[in-house]
Order: structure tokens, then C-alpha cells, then sequence
């Protein structure tokens, strides 16, 4: 049909301009107009917002482009897949503006990243959807007979809620021949019309007339409305009523209370009785109109019984007509003026707000767009708005009515982390009324600062010996940033301790920063660690600071006096020598010992803990020094043994213990003889004799058994051979010789030969003298029971106290068996002669040799033989005598 094609044609109708505004806020503004026509189907498109913004459609999508409109019907959807606009909701373009033309509505699109502001205004043009209408089903006249040709009567105008071209545009009479038709448009562009009397009238032939009056608009197609018109005759009346202006003027402020005069309007007759008597109503009034304004009927006042507001409607035009009581009329026309009153304060509307904000956010970034809205006009309608000019923020205006809140300074989160900025938008007019409202802006963190330590630098102490695992120190850093970028972890920097990494000793947990002990620590090895720690926050990219921690090993006595001298050694004795002239306070000689700990735990105290003769010698509390406390006689021991404790001062304390032997003589045979035995222990001596029994009685029971088996073999062959061969020649046995006899070099295998000698290569003599460090110093094997058989420089040896004698045994091959002298430097007699043990130990064969080594270990206990001198050497020797016994024994049954 021709109305769909013009509806077509008009859908597209964009307006030829299409304007950009930036703001320094990198904010894109663009407006741009649709027209459409009312009564569209849900889902019609208006437009392509895409093409026509220069936008694709992925920007749409990125941007998170909306519609923002103040609106409570959504008339307009944004389909952001396709960047096109269509129809959300049934336009009524009569609803939606009434009377007012150009009707539209606009709204704005808003896109983010970068932020971006569009206004769409869609004009909504009218289509011929309502047919007019009268008020009233019938118009009714009282016409005078008498009324002169050309007499005007208004009739009541028919409304049409189309506008323009679609609203009223002609009145049709219908076909008479009394009354014509007179049509008049009004400013507002509303027609009404008036009958004209053309022929007079007689009452007698015809008291009523009846007409039909149509109002038809300029529609496609037209559409009309019809009122019946009836005219009742009345006698004659020959003097209308006139106005005495044809135009009023008055004012009302909108905020005027109800009953507020308005104004007066007057009409004179010049009948009289009733027929001059005037009365005043409201023609052609919309009905909205007759809650607002009251017109007094006898008096023509017209005053305010509604609420005016100039937002709404700035003026008012309303006809008013006397009337007489012959039925004849004049009008005349009241414009009334409503006066804008400051009376709205601004309305602010967030149409966009980004929180939070990074704190490195450039200066002059968009936080919010603000559209603001004051309904008044003109001065009480300018609006300023402003911000506080504390915060770092400031407000720009970038289309009418909009503005953006920008950044005018550089955040610190750290410093301030929310702002409440308070917009206060204010009009001018008088007195100003303002309106605010809060936007709390949160600052994002930002990863601007490093983590620090509460110190510069941490000293911690362990004490030595500890438990591997054992947490020694923690440290501790804060970092100001929030969430990920104050969350710390700690680190140990590889660095070198005494060459060994540094994660070798300490670890150090990455959350508590506590530091625990890898290993054990000793303070003799390391004093102290220097450790250098770094703390490391969890942002992008990470910040870090480091810190140096110095541990100290603290010393604990673990280690007890060591004595350096007199050297203690297993294989000899070592003695000072003190002359029997000494006098008190003769330094025999000092125990030097050390302590490999440090502190009070390397204080050494030295006390006399046992000692042969106490009230003999002291030793030193400080210096260890052991000195005579009296004289010394002839009556005290040559020998003399003392205990010397050594002490720390620890806690709990450590000692160690030496033995000094003094020999308390003038000569040196005097000391070697007193040196050279020291008796066993009763219990020792005990524990042998019992353990020799023992053996004694087990080899007995094993010779025994040994024996009758030999016997027994012994007895079996001789039977065999006897059987098998009977020779009377002698049996001759042979034994291999076990024995070693070289130019009297000796004659046993196993023998040993005493020799005083002081080095390995000292063998030309029986006894080697030197000179040594020390002082009156006899160093003795106390196993060595030889004597010496060549002491020529005797005097001149004992005349030198620094010359030690030291006298040793070395086994070796001897030319002679059992030298007396080797066996014993006593003048007491043996409880058996030495002499007599060949010819036992020959006679006994083995049980001779367990024998021999009873009678030995019998001799030992009497101490009688050296300690050397044990039951092998005892058997070896047993074996070899009777060896040689057996030798001679076949050599003469040779012969």
C-alpha cells in the first residue's frame, strides 16, 4: 500500500549531518538522528548504528557497547552482533508527545576502552492513526429571530491526536441555506469554525434547525468525525455582546498556589433587561485545561485552581465567550504566560563509571561520564558542575548537559587507597539550587614498591652443637603494595662459607623467612655466617631487597683440656728429676695444657688431684707450675707419682687428667733402678691367674687325649709293621733340625736380646747418651728389666741435668738363649734356678713346655721375670730345647 512505501521511505531518513566531538579525555562524542514513523512493529530497524558511527562490529562487542537513557520504556534496542538498532517497544507518537512537534527522544551509546559517548536522537514521525473527535455528541444554539445577517456563531472544534498534516484540516456543513460555514486556524495551527448567518430568521416558520458539522483531516486515507448542530429560534435580541479587547495578556508563576488570580476579562451588551445581561465561558478548552484554569460565569474572572509548570507547558491560549441572554455572542482570546520559578534543582546521572583505577593511570584518563539535567530554563536552568580541588580529579564539559571526571594528578595507592569524590552540579538561578552525589573510586595496586626489612642489618646467635633443623632467627619484610604484590617470599643469595655454598649450612623458609640450621655448627671450625637474604614480592615484575644477617656461633664447652705437656705415651715413662738439695719453691717443672674453646670455656685451672707425698710439691691454680713447698730429704722416695687435674671453667665444666713422675735423686742408677718395674694391679693379677689355670687345665685334658690317640696309632702300626716285616736292625728316627747356630750367633730361632740404645741405629753399645730439650728427664720403658753392663761416663752424665737417658729393648736374634742378666737385675734368688730349665723342659717334652710356662707365669706373678716374657716366648723356647735334645739324642744313635 502507498502508506507502507512512505513508511519505508522514511525509516532511513538520517539527517545529513553527522558531527564528532573529542575531548582531552579520550573521550568520542558523536551524535547523529534517525526518523522513523509511531506505530512500528517490535524488532523494525531503525538504523545501523555501526556503519553509520564508522564502527565494526568487534569494536561494539570489545567496548561493551549500551544504551544509557533516562527514559522508563526502553523504545530502542542495540543489537551489538549485527551494530544495528531496531524497535523494542510500541511507539505511540500521541503518547509519547501529544501536541509537541518534531516528536523524538534521545539516548546515548556508550562504548569503554577507550571510552566512547554517541547520542542517537529518533524522531517519530505521525501517521494518520486517529480519526477528530467532538467533546460532545451535540452542539446546541439559542439563535434570536431578530439576529442580523452576518452573525457569527463559533462551534465547538473538533481534536484530532494526530498532528500536522493528519489532524483536522476542514469543517464541512452540512447543505442548508440559513447558515453558512467560516473556517479559522489558530497560532497553535488548531482550526475551528463559524456558522454565518446568511438569511434571517423566522421563529414561526421554523423554531429548530438541525445540522451536521464534520471534521475531516489530511490523512491518507482521510479520516473524519461528525457532531450534530441544533438551533433553537428565540425572539428577538438585535445587540450581540463585545469584548472590550479582543486579546488579554496575563502571567502566573509556576509556582503559583491554587486560587491565584489570573486575570479579568469583560463583554458589554447594549440591550437591556436580560437580554443585555452577559455571561462567560470557556470556548473550545481541552479538558486538561479545566482543572488548571476557572472562569467566574457573571464576573469574567479567571483564576488558577491547578498547577502550572513551565517544564511542562510555558503558555496557555484559551477563548472565551460572552453571551447574552438572547443567545448572541462575541469572543476574544486570553494568552496567559507561565513564569519559570528555580524550581528544579539538576538531576545527575552516572552514565559511566570505571572502578577501580591503577595507580599509574596516566594523567587526564576518563573516570566517569556525567550527564546532568535541570528542567528549568534559561539562567535557573545553566548548570555548573565541580568537584572538590583537593582531590586529583577535575571535571570537563564535553556536550551540553554532559561531562567527564578525569584524573588531574598521579595516585599512590599506599598513601591513599579510596577516594570519595563528591560532584555537586549547581544552576544560577536564585537562590541556586545544587545537587550531589558520591562516587567512591577504589585505586588498583600497582607493584611500585620494593619489600623492607625492618633492619638494615640482623645479628643472630646460635650456640654450637645444635640440632640440624633448629630455627635459628627469622627476618622479617613488609611490602606496602596489597594483595599479590605484598605477598613475600624470602631467599638465601648463593655466596661461599669457607668455601662451601651457603645452602649447605642454613635453609631459610620462603614464607616466614625463618632461617634453620642445616647442619650441626662447631665454633672451632667457623666462628660465624654472613648471610645475605632477599626478600621477593609476587608481582609483575617482581621487587626485591636484600639484607645481610651475621650469625655467631656461640662456643660451648665441648672440648676438654688438652695437655701438651708432659707427653703421655704408652711405650715409655716419663720423669723430672729434682737433686735432694733442692730448696722451696724449686720449679720442678709446668704443665702446659690448652683448651680449644673459647671464652671462660678456655679458663684452665690446675689442682694437685693425688700425689705420693702431698705435703712435697704444689702445683700453680693459674700456671700449672709444680714447685716444692719444703725442703727436700734424704728420707723422701725417690719415686714419686703426682696427679694433676686440669679444669675449664665451663658449664658444666671439662678436665683432663696427666701423671708427672719425679724422681727425687742425685744420681741416675738410683732413678733406673726405681723405674725400671711398676707392679700390676692385685685384681689384674687375679683375673690372670685364673685365666692361666684355665688354660692349663684345658691343654692338659687336650695333651692327654692327644696322647693316648698317638699311643694308640702308635700301637696299631707297630702291630702292622710287625706283620707285614720283622727287622732286627734299630729304628733310628730322624728329625729335621729347628734349631739356627751360625759362628755362635746363637742357637734358638726364637730368642730375644736386650739392648740399651736410644736410636734404631745405635748398636756398637750396650747404652746411648744425648742431649735433649728437657730437664731432668729419665724416659724408661717400664717393661724393661735389663741392666747395663758398660756405664763408663756415669759422672759425667749424672753432672748434666739436661741429658735424658732413655732406655729401650729391641727383639732380636742373641747368641745366648736365657742371658742371666736378661732375665732379672735383682739380687733375690729364684724360686728355681734358670739353669735347671733345659734339662726340665728336654726331660718333659710337651708337658715339660706347659710346665715351663706355668713355672713362668708363677714367676711373673712373684714378680721375678719381665712382663715380656710371656707363656709363647716361654713355649718357644721349651720347643726349641727339646728339639735340640732330640737332635743329639739321633745323632748318637747314628753313631
Amino acid at each position: 500500500s502507498k502508506l507502507a512505501k512512505r513508511r519505508l521511505n522514511t525509516i532511513f531518513s538520517v539527517w545529513p549531518f553527522l558531527f564528532f566531538l573529542c575531548s582531552l579525555g579520550h573521550t568520542v562524542s558523536c551524535q547523529i538522528r534517525y526518523t522513523i514513523p509511531e506505530e512500528l512493529k517490535r524488532g523494525s530497524l531503525i538504523g545501523n548504528v555501526a556503519q553509520d558511527l564508522g564502527l565494526d562490529i568487534q569494536r561494539l562487542r570489545s567496548g561493551r557497547a549500551r544504551i544509557v537513557s533516562g527514559q522508563s520504556i526502553e523504545y530502542t534496542e542495540l543489537q551489538t552482533d549485527k551494530g544495528i538498532l531496531v524497535v523494542n517497544e510500541r511507539i505511540d507518537r500521541e503518547q509519547l508527545c501529544g501536541d509537541v512537534t518534531p516528536c523524538s527522544f534521545s539516548f546515548e551509546v556508550i562504548l569503554e576502552n577507550p571510552m566512547e559517548l554517541h547520542r542517537i536522537t529518533v524522531e517519530i514521525s505521525d501517521i494518520n492513526d486517529n480519526s477528530p473527535t467532538f467533546r460532545k455528541d451535540e452542539i446546541k444554539f439559542e439563535i434570536s429571530e431578530l439576529a442580523a445577517m452576518g452573525s457569527r456563531f463559533i462551534l465547538a472544534g473538533a481534536e484530532d491526536a494526530d498532528v500536522g498534516s493528519n489532524g483536522v484540516q476542514k469543517y464541512i456543513l452540512s447543505t442548508n441555506d440559513i447558515f453558512g460555514l467560516k473556517q479559522h486556524s489558530i497560532p497553535d495551527g488548531r482550526k475551528y469554525a463559524e456558522m454565518i448567518l446568511q438569511k434571517p430568521l423566522d421563529r414561526e416558520s421554523e423554531p429548530r434547525i438541525s445540522l451536521k458539522l464534520i471534521a475531516v483531516d489530511g490523512g491518507t486515507p482521510q479520516r473524519s468525525g461528525t457532531v450534530n448542530i441544533d438551533i433553537t429560534v428565540l425572539d428577538a435580541n438585535d445587540n450581540p455582546p463585545i469584548f472590550n479587547q479582543s486579546l488579554y495578556r496575563a502571567t502566573v508563576s509556576e509556582n503559583a498556589s491554587k486560587g491565584t488570580y489570573i486575570t479579568t476579562v469583560n463583554a458589554s451588551d447594549a440591550d437591556s433587561g436580560s437580554n443585555g445581561l452577559v455571561t462567560y465561558k470557556f470556548s473550545n478548552m481541552k479538558e486538561q485545561l479545566a482543572n488548571i484554569f476557572h472562569l467566574d460565569g457573571f464576573l469574567g474572572t479567571i483564576t488558577l485552581v491547578g498547577q502550572v509548570d513551565y517544564e511542562k507547558e510555558k503558555k496557555y491560549e484559551i477563548m472565551i465567550e460572552a453571551m447574552d441572554q438572547g443567545g448572541l455572542t462575541d469572543s476574544s482570546k486570553v494568552l496567559i504566560d507561565i513564569v519559570d520559578v528555580n524550581d528544579n534543582a539538576p538531576i545527575i546521572n552516572v552514565m559511566s563509571f570505571s572502578s577501580p583505577v591503577p595507580e599509574d593511570s596516566a594523567l587526564g584518563t576518563t573516570v566517569a561520564i556525567i550527564n546532568v539535567i535541570d528542567a528549568d530554563s534559561e539562567q535557573n536552568g545553566q548548570i555548573i558542575c565541580t568537584t572538590d580541588n583537593m582531590l586529583p580529579f577535575k571535571i570537563k564539559s564535553t556536550l551540553t548537559n554532559y561531562y567527564t571526571l578525569v584524573t588531574d594528578s598521579s595516585f599512590d595507592r599506599e598513601a591513599v587507597p579510596e577516594y570519595n569524590i563528591t560532584v555537586r552540579a549547581a544552576d544560577s538561578g536564585s537562590p541556586s539550587l545544587s545537587t550531589t552525589t558520591i562516587l567512591r573510586l577504589k585505586i588498583s595496586d600497582v607493584n611500585d614498591n620494593a619489600p623492607v626489612f625492618d633492619k638494615t642489618g640482623y645479628v643472630a646467635r646460635v650456640t654450637e652443637n645444635n640440632s640440624p633443623g633448629i630455627s635459628i632467627f627469622s627476618v622479617q619484610a613488609r611490602d606496602i603494595d596489597w594483595n599479590q604484590n605484598a605477598r613475600i617470599s624470602y631467599f638465601l643469595e648463593e655466596t661461599e662459607i669457607s668455601g662451601s655454598p651457603t645452602s649447605s649450612y642454613v635453609s631459610i623458609n620462603s614464607e616466614t623467612g625463618a632461617i634453620n640450621a642445616i647442619r650441626s655448627f662447631d665454633y672451632e671450625q667457623i666462628k660465624q655466617l654472613q648471610l645475605v637474604v632477599k626478600a621477593q614480592d609476587g608481582g609483575s615484575p617482581p621487587l626485591s631487597s636484600n639484607v645481610t644477617v651475621k650469625i655467631l656461633i656461640q662456643d660451648q664447652n665441648d672440648n676438654p683440656p688438652q695437655v701438651l705437656y708432659p707427653v703421655q705415651s704408652g711405650g715409655s715413662v716419663v720423669a723430672e728429676m729434682v737433686p735432694r738439695s733442692a730448696d722451696v719453691g724449686y720449679l720442678v717443672t709446668k704443665v702446659v695444657a690448652v683448651d680449644v674453646d673459647s671464652g671462660q670455656n678456655a679458663w684452665l685451672s690446675y689442682k694437685l688431684q693425688k700425689a705420693t707425698d702431698r705435703a712435697l710439691f704444689e702445683v700453680g691454680l693459674q700456671n700449672g707450675e709444680i714447685r716444692t713447698i719444703r725442703q727436700v730429704t734424704d728420707k723422701d722416695a725417690v719415686k714419686q707419682r703426682l696427679t694433676v687435674i686440669v679444669e675449664d671453667n665451663g658449664q658444666p665444666s671439662r678436665s683432663a687428667t696427666v701423671i708427672v713422675n719425679v724422681a727425687v735423686a742425685d744420681s741416675f742408677p738410683e732413678v733406673l733402678s726405681e723405674f725400671t718395674d711398676f707392679p700390676h694391679d692385685k685384681e689384674y693379677n687375679d683375673n690372670l691367674t685364673f685365666y692361666l689355670v684355665l688354660a692349663l687345665a684345658v691343654v692338659s685334658f687336650l695333651f692327654i687325649t692327644c696322647l693316648v690317640v698317638i699311643i694308640s696309632v702308635k700301637i696299631y702300626r707297630w702291630r702292622q709293621s710287625r706283620i707285614l716285616y720283622q727287622s732286627n736292625l734299630p729304628v733310628i728316627p730322624y728329625y729335621p733340625p729347628r734349631y739356627s747356630d751360625t759362628l755362635g750367633t746363637g742357637t734358638l730361632q726364637h730368642v730375644y736380646n736386650y739392648e740399651v740404645c736410644r736410636t734404631t741405629d745405635s748398636r756398637k753399645s750396650d747404652c746411648k747418651f744425648g742431649r735433649a730439650g728437657s730437664e731432668n728427664v729419665l724416659i724408661m720403658d717400664p717393661s724393661s728389666t735389663g741392666t747395663m753392663q758398660r756405664i763408663q761416663n756415669e759422672k759425667s752424665i749424672l753432672d748434666e741435668p739436661d741429658s735424658p737417658l732413655e732406655v729401650s729393648y729391641s727383639p732380636t736374634k742373641s747368641p745366648h738363649c736365657f742371658p742371666r742378666n736378661a732375665l732379672h737385675n735383682r739380687t733375690a734368688p729364684l724360686p728355681v734356678s734358670l739353669e735347671q730349665l733345659p734339662c726340665a723342659i728336654s726331660c718333659c717334652g710337651l708337658l715339660g713346655t706347659l710346665l715351663a710356662s706355668a713355672w713362668l707365669s708363677y714367676c711373673r706373678f712373684q714378680q721375678h721375670l719381665p712382663d715380656h716374657l710371656d707363656f709363647y716366648e716361654a713355649s718357644s723356647m721349651c720347643y726349641t730345647i727339646r728339639n735340640y735334645e732330640e737332635t743329639k739324642y739321633s745323632q748318637r744313635s747314628r753313631r
